[in-house]
């Protein structure tokens, strides 16, 4: 999906997008970021718990949300 996606975007450069094009280029976006930021949470939730005495999970965890934050 995400790659249809990108080859709309690219025509739309030079074509206007067609109502239903931004339609589904709107619903694949909020999809894909809808996604992340919900991981983002749980991961940020999971950090704040294990930052009271496990700093060796921390620095995993730390890793993990810059993965998810590209």
């Amino acid at each position: 999906m995400v790659e249809a996606i990108e080859k709309v975007a690219k025509l739309a450069d030079s074509v206007e997008l067609s109502v239903e094009e931004r339609n589904l280029l709107s619903v694949a976006f909020k999809n894909v970021v809808g996604a992340r930021r919900a991981s983002w949470r749980i991961v940020s939730s999971i950090e704040q718990k294990e930052s009271r005495g496990h700093e060796d999970r921390v620095a995993i965890i730390k890793e993990y949300r810059a993965k998810i934050e590209k």
